[in-house]
């Protein structure tokens, strides 16, 4: 039987840190690099923790995302939340079966399962699909119908007002935006975005908006650096004195274009971000934004589930609020 200390040797790293990861202590400061590490090599030599509860029935639920794991480290966001969800069934004891989008013909074989998670943004064929396996579904990060399914969402029109209203009091009255679009793994739709759509409806209350600072590609670090670098062929000397971007991987890119440029931050742009993912503090300059509690996602979607299983038939639609981080990237 494998010990903490094969999953240590394995892993590259300390037996306390192994213990303290298996165990999702909440003080421990890893990268989610090592903690994927740690995880893996568990898993790879079938490590077996003795669980605490008394024996009885076991609650068995399945996580859906529309990420692959390759995809969850180049956007810690999905991952985070995956985590939440593994240390929340882990801490009440309900064995959690994995899988993407892309299997969810394979989720209840063989047919134990009470309930799923679903993670990400998922098609009304997909929801269909899903609520042919079990009635007890949460979303997470998406809402397809709030009277039919419980769902946790970012409340993320609050989020993208008090943005505004921070640069609006900061004395800023250009203010563009650099965000993401997405579509259905399935390729049946596009998703409205609430940071996009907020953005365009409040500014234009506020008499600020202007269609030409607004710029749209995907959710990268790449996109993001590709979009700020036209922006500042295109306005020059009038570029925007700030930015909200719909992600940090966006406000990252966006960072390294204006440092390309000889533009300063914030001496000249300001730049605020969402999520607050671990690099945030460590980009030049660090990063301000709007912390979204990625985990307690994850964690809120498990106990909705339970209660799911227990026999609750109203649906529920938990807001997780945001939390304002000020950095050195704004004023």
């Amino acid at each position: 039987m494998a010990t903490i200390k094969d999953i240590a040797k394995r892993a590259g790293v300390s037996i306390a840190t192994v213990s303290r990861v298996l165990n999702y202590d909440p003080t421990l400061s890893v990268t989610d690099e090592t903690r994927k590490k740690v995880l893996e090599a568990a898993e790879q030599l079938s490590y077996k923790k003795r669980s605490n509860r008394n024996s009885g029935t076991v609650s068995k639920i399945a996580v859906i995302s529309w990420y692959t794991e390759k995809e969850e480290l180049e956007d810690l966001y999905y991952l985070s939340i995956r985590y939440g969800i593994e240390n929340r069934c882990e801490t009440l004891g309900v064995k959690l079966q994995k899988y993407v989008y892309d299997e969810i013909e394979n989720v209840n074989i063989p047919g134990d399962i009470q309930g799923i998670i679903a993670v990400g943004k998922f098609s009304t064929y997909q929801v269909r699909q899903l609520e042919m396996i079990t009635e007890n579904i949460v979303f997470v990060d998406f809402s397809p119908d709030d009277q039919r399914y419980d769902s946790v969402v970012v409340d993320f029109e609050r989020a993208t007002i008090q943005i505004i209203n921070y640069l609006i009091e900061q004395g800023h009255q250009k203010i563009g935006y650099i965000g993401g679009r997405e579509t259905f793994r399935d390729g049946t739709s596009a998703i409205t975005d609430l940071r996009e759509t907020t953005f365009r409806r409040y500014l234009k209350e506020k008499g600020l908006f202007k269609e030409s600072y607004v710029y749209m590609g995907n959710f990268s670090v790449n996109d993001g650096y590709r979009l700020m670098k036209k922006a500042i062929e295109d306005h020059g000397d009038d570029l925007p004195t700030a930015f909200f971007a719909g992600s940090d991987l966006i406000a990252i890119g966006c960072l390294r274009a204006l440092l390309e440029a000889g533009i300063s931050v914030p001496d000249r742009v300001n730049i605020i971000g969402i999520n607050d993912i671990s690099v945030s503090k460590y980009v030049f300059p660090p990063l301000t934004t709007l912390k979204v509690h990625t985990e307690l996602m994850g964690e809120t979607a498990v106990d909705l589930i339970m209660e799911r299983i227990t026999g609750r038939k109203i649906a529920k639609k938990t807001l997780i609020a945001t939390e304002f981080v000020k950095r050195k990237s704004s004023f």
